[in-house]
């Protein structure tokens, strides 16, 4: 009888025992648990877009280019060789589509600058559009050539032998009289011519701001987004 009492006493030790193993608790563990369910979780990444699809253009031999000057050119400071900064002037479309906005970079090529000769010949400068950001890339171009003159200076140059001649008659007159005058009109209108042919002409110039157009004389392909 005492032996059974011992052998439940034991068994009933033992499950007290086990159930306090069972509800305890780890403070270290409870603290780690209750602060991964405060953390927000990190969000997933986003799926990537697909890359839109494109499609091929090309613009045509032929096709108008307008562009604005960003500064001047003049065959008294612009040299054959040196580029001038410009803009595109009128959005530029193939197939439908801009694929060159108003305002874009382009870039102007000197392709001559003549000063003229001091006995005959006006000055004269040449531009061509040599590249040009199409699609958003730099796109070497090729365009006719914009050939500005230099004014003419006929009416002035008469004016300068005339204000000569006047000047050596009344010198001759006041030397010798009518026939002084005479010579002296003579010497004043050859000084002046002189002058004229020892003076160049106006130089060439293209104002900045203004707007030259030109025709495409190769085509161009670029790759555009195609339409959904």
């Amino acid at each position: 009888m005492i032996r059974r009492f011992h052998q439940t006493a034991a068994v009933i030790a033992v499950a007290f025992l086990a159930g306090c193993s069972q509800t305890g608790s780890d403070p270290a563990k409870e603290v780690k648990e209750a602060k991964a369910v405060a953390e927000p979780k990190p969000a997933p990444p986003e799926p990537e877009k697909p890359k839109p699809a494109l499609r091929t253009v090309t613009i045509p031999v032929g096709t108008l280019l307008s562009v604005r000057t960003a500064s001047q050119a003049s065959t008294q400071s612009s040299r054959a060789g040196e580029m001038i900064e410009a803009t595109l002037d009128s959005p530029l479309k193939a197939d439908g589509t801009v694929v060159a906005p108003r305002g874009v970079p382009c870039a102007l090529l000197v392709t001559k600058s003549d000063p003229g000769g001091r006995v005959q010949g006006r000055a004269s400068i040449g531009l061509r559009l040599g590249s040009l950001q199409v699609a958003g890339q730099a796109r070497q171009v090729t365009t006719n050539i914009y050939v500005r003159e230099a004014p003419g200076t006929k009416k002035k140059d008469a004016t300068k032998v005339g204000i000569a001649s006047g000047v050596g008659a009344a010198i001759g007159a006041i030397a010798g009289g009518g026939k002084g005058a005479a010579i002296g009109a003579g010497a004043g209108a050859g000084a002046g011519t002189g002058v004229v042919l020892a003076t160049r002409g106006a130089p060439a110039v293209i104002p900045a701001e203004s707007v030259i157009q030109f025709r495409l004389r190769q085509p161009i392909t670029v790759q555009v987004e195609a339409a959904p």
